[in-house]
């Protein structure tokens, strides 16, 4: 593993980060961020010493937001969680929930394996053989779609226009929640653009990371870098729907390594919701919309905020296309991809989400948009409500015109 430059010193011992970080509030058994992140990695830089608290760590990025210093702490956490695992072995556990693309793959390839896989989920998780292996067993996993994104993205015949973007969809929406994806292409056939998708895309890295395996995820980055590179030169900007792609190709690339086109290829890498606001400001917006009588919620995802644009589904849904919508504006919702899934985090992360949950009651909606997979399924588990990603919601706006 190469030697990192980011700087611990930078950190002058504020507690900002303390502060901010929602495990250290939810839990006791959490140092925090200042703690286990820069103060630890002084000591890390002459000789080895890990805290095991460090396992609490959920890499929301709510510590680096709050950095008066610009101190990427969560990543600090992320590298020395990464060096622990090169001395010791992963669980079982971790090895499932950092590998969701290649159990998609395997559900994708059998028959009927989307059906079986999900139906093995679900009796484990009721004989209580995910709580064996380390997987809570207090809330469903992600069900996987009976077709991939990709298999049914080749079913479907765009109209072509000169105006063409790339589709970065992820492991979430192309093996659980496709529906996203093609949400997004209607929405962007309406402002009279083509989609690409790149099929030679890997798994981001995020939830390889999380889990501490950072090998793999220099592998897959070095593989994302050079296909994004390949469609930036041809002038295409590459779009994601999930928040937590978009911040690990775009800046979680950066901060773990030395990679030649991450950072050009960075600028031409956006959120589909603020590519969305960016024709809006040029006035290149479709804005024929119709109108939607449901009141909404937004919850606006750790990972989103993380990248510093704002709030542009709120803006896109609220100030456009005139959608009823409030910002919930209550904090992380405690699920940090796969960290609540499992068994020892799950009360942690219910105990963060415990603000949401609650102004989401309060709210009377029946339904809440944010643009985060795993933050959807954490919102519908914790509050009971339907949850959507606001692409969707602006397609409907979209259908709702007569």
């Amino acid at each position: 593993m190469k030697k990192h430059r980011i700087d611990p010193d930078r950190c002058i011992a504020c507690s900002a980060c303390v502060a901010q970080c929602p495990v250290t509030k939810a839990t006791q058994r959490f140092r925090g961020p200042k703690m286990v992140g820069p103060a630890l990695e002084r000591m890390r830089l002459s000789e080895e010493d890990v805290d095991p608290t460090l396992d609490y760590c959920s890499n929301c990025k709510n510590c680096d937001m709050a950095c008066p210093s610009g101190v990427p702490i969560s990543t600090l956490n992320m590298l020395a969680r990464a060096k622990y695992y090169k001395i010791h072995k992963h669980s079982m556990r971790d090895d499932m929930l950092a590998h969701g693309e290649r159990m998609g793959k395997l559900a994708k390839t059998l028959p009927a394996g989307a059906f079986f896989a999900n139906l093995g989920m679900n009796i484990g998780r009721n004989l209580g053989v995910l709580r064996m292996v380390g997987i809570s067993d207090k809330r469903p996993l992600p069900s996987y779609a009976s077709e991939s994104f990709h298999k049914q993205f080749k079913k479907i015949r765009q109209q072509s226009f000169p105006n063409k973007v790339v589709f970065y969809p992820g492991c979430y929406i192309n093996f659980n929640d496709p529906k996203v994806g093609l949400d997004f292409l209607a929405v962007m056939q309406k402002n009279q653009y083509e989609v690409i998708v790149e099929e030679e895309f890997v798994c981001c890295g995020s939830p390889l990371l999380v889990n501490g395996y950072l090998d793999e995820v220099e592998e897959n980055a070095k593989k994302n870098t050079q296909l994004i590179k390949k469609w930036v030169d041809k002038g295409y900007k590459v779009i994601t729907c999930c928040t937590s792609c978009g911040l690990m190709l775009k800046q979680e690339y950066q901060e773990l390594f030395e990679i030649d086109g991450v950072k050009e290829n960075a600028k031409n890498i956006y959120d589909a919701s603020e590519f969305l606001m960016q024709l809006y400001d040029e006035g290149k917006l479709n804005t024929d919309f119709g109108t939607l009588q449901e009141k909404y919620l937004y919850h606006a995802p750790c990972h989103l905020r993380a990248q510093g644009f704002g709030l542009p589904a709120m803006d896109l849904l609220k100030d456009v296309a005139g959608v009823n919508i409030e910002n919930a504006d209550a904090g992380c919702c405690g699920v940090s991809g796969n960290y609540g899934f499992k068994a020892d985090k799950y009360d942690t992360a219910m105990a963060i989400g415990g603000k949401l949950f609650g102004t989401i009651k309060e709210s009377g909606v029946r339904t809440v948009v944010s643009e985060c997979g795993t933050c959807r399924m954490q919102i519908n588990h914790g509050a009971s409500v339907d949850t959507v990603h606001p692409l969707t919601i602006l397609r409907n706006v979209y259908e709702a015109k007569k």
